[in-house]
């Protein structure tokens, strides 16, 4: 197949832009290269989870903490790891030790062209109360793996959103014997 020819751009707003190639409409991020979403337990063998209300959907939502890669000023050349770092310490409060990348792959292909990539991180110490920064309200969850399927399956019933990529991180997890 021949990617030589033009994109067109259809709009272009602070963080997104609505391009087309072709006959396909997609979107693509502007000023981040790609996603990363975060499968931290604690010591206590706890799943560090957020829960934040997401416009698009008009709803609550459970997810992984997560967070774009190089959309900030002075961070455009942050490596996956150390966003994933920095990420996890702002929205829950907890400083890893170490990131390791489980995986990486598209968000959601026939949509974006963002990459997304799940970054495991070990050593969890508490140094703040997380929430996120201005405007974000996430509320921090410590959930005990051996409850995790029973908890998520309560939130669903109370209308929550169970954000797939939680379960995704459970696989890993459950195969590393947290």
């Amino acid at each position: 197949m021949n990617d030589s020819h033009p994109i067109e751009e259809l709009y272009r707003g602070k963080f997104l832009r609505l391009l087309r190639d072709r006959h396909w409409e997609y979107v693509s991020r502007v000023n981040s290269s790609g996603a990363g979403f975060i499968a931290a337990v604690t010591d206590a063998r706890e799943l560090v989870l957020v829960e934040q209300y997401r416009l698009p959907l008009r709803a609550r939502t459970i997810e992984l903490p997560a967070g774009m890669i190089g959309d900030e000023a002075g961070l455009e050349d942050e490596s996956i790891e150390a966003s994933a770092l920095r990420e996890l310490e702002e929205e829950t409060g907890f400083r890893g030790a170490r990131a390791d990348i489980l995986v990486s792959g598209p968000v959601a292909a026939g949509l974006t062209s963002e990459m997304l990539h799940l970054v495991r991180i070990r050593g969890l110490r508490r140094v703040g109360q997380g929430g996120g920064v201005a405007g974000e309200n996430i509320t921090v969850h410590l959930v005990p793996l051996g409850a995790v399927d029973e908890w998520l399956r309560a939130r669903a019933a109370e209308g929550l959103l169970i954000e797939p990529r939680v379960y995704a991180a459970l696989y890993f997890i459950q195969r590393d014997g947290a």
